[in-house]
C-alpha cells in the first residue's frame, strides 16, 4: 500500500521567526505585490490550512518572507495512513473531563 502524504502548512511559524505576529501586516505587504486579500482572507491564509492557493499568493509570500517553500509547507504521513493508538474514553490525559474545573464544595458554617 502507498503511503499517503498530507502536508503541515508553516505560515504562521514562519512569519513569527520574522517578527511579524499580527496577520494585519501582511495585508499591505501582498498589496504591494499585486495581492489585494480582505482581512478575513489573510486572516484565514495565516491560521488555517488551505486546501487551494494561488502560485502568485505563493510567491508573493516566499519573496515577503524571505524563505523557501520547505520552510512553509512540511510533508507530512496522513493521519489515514499512520496508525493511531487506540485510548479508552476516560484516559486521563487526553480526555476533555481532566481540563474541566473541580465542582465547589458549600459547606454550611456551624454557628458557635
Amino acid at each position: 500500500m502507498t503511503a499517503k502524504l498530507d502536508y503541515r502548512w508553516k505560515l504562521r511559524e514562519v512569519m513569527a521567526t520574522r517578527g511579524m505576529f499580527s496577520t494585519i501586516s501582511l495585508q499591505p505587504l501582498l498589496a504591494e505585490r499585486g495581492i489585494d486579500l480582505s482581512s478575513s482572507q489573510v486572516y484565514r491564509l495565516v491560521t488555517e490550512r488551505p486546501e487551494r492557493l494561488s502560485l502568485k499568493v505563493l510567491m508573493a509570500l516566499l519573496d515577503i518572507l524571505d524563505c523557501s517553500m520547505d520552510d512553509l509547507i512540511e510533508p507530512v504521513a496522513s493521519a489515514s495512513s499512520a496508525a493511531k493508538p487506540k485510548r479508552a474514553v476516560g484516559d486521563a490525559d487526553t480526555s476533555v473531563g481532566s481540563f474541566r474545573p473541580k465542582r465547589a464544595r458549600i459547606v454550611p458554617r456551624s454557628e458557635p
